[in-house]
């Protein structure tokens, strides 16, 4: 059975023209996470969101379309059943993400963390995360591994946030991390581009497993 990650680079990767895209799996994360919480959705409220073209969203619309996943109507786009338990599989991994302001592991005005739940094989230092984040335009990203109620560096016991109570509460809260799930924080001078950086990282993390 395929995963939903490789679901979404297929999709991606498709030729259906000569034209190179404008979106990516980011994109198309996000707009199936917004389609999940919304009856119908408008092309210019994805547009909007996505912050990319018309003639890229009926793309992006086509590819959901030609892989089963999403119809649309005269109000707008909906996710098809297909569609609704793809997203539930999809957001098993990465089940939730949060906005925070600067703290002591990323200092920029606009940061994006999103959880990676359970994965934590083959993750040294966090460098191919921040790389992954870097591509989309982050500044950076620290990646952190909840470990015995705490947020530590991968390989590493110390309590990162053990002196950020402010951080630490914020992503207990947005996030619900449980045990040995995996945490991408990531930092950019825009929030969109701290959050299509942060899906990125993650859908990259778990592609290359």
């Amino acid at each position: 059975m395929r995963r939903p990650v490789d679901v979404l680079y297929e999709m991606v990767s498709r030729r259906d023209s000569s034209r190179m895209l404008t979106f990516g799996t980011p994109h198309l994360f996000k707009a199936i996470h917004m389609m999940s919480y919304q009856t119908y959705i408008s092309r210019q409220a994805l547009c909007n969101s996505l912050r990319i073209g018309e003639g890229a969203v009926r793309t992006l619309v086509l590819r959901l379309r030609q892989s089963g996943l999403a119809s649309t109507i005269r109000a707008g786009m909906f996710l098809t059943d297909d569609g609704r338990r793809f997203a539930e599989e999809m957001f098993r991994t990465i089940p939730s993400q949060c906005s925070m302001g600067p703290c002591s592991m990323a200092n920029q005005r606009h940061n994006h963390a999103i959880l990676v739940r359970g994965y934590t094989s083959g993750i040294s230092s966090g460098i191919d995360q921040r790389d992954y984040a870097i591509m989309c335009g982050a500044k950076g990203a620290t990646t952190l591994v909840f470990k015995g109620g705490r947020f530590v560096f991968p390989n590493a016991v110390v309590d990162c946030l053990g002196d950020d109570p402010e951080a630490r509460t914020t992503l207990l809260d947005g996030l619900r991390p449980t045990e040995g799930d995996l945490v991408i924080i990531v930092s950019a001078d825009d929030p969109f581009v701290a959050e299509i950086s942060a899906i990125n990282s993650a859908l990259r993390t778990l592609s290359s497993d």
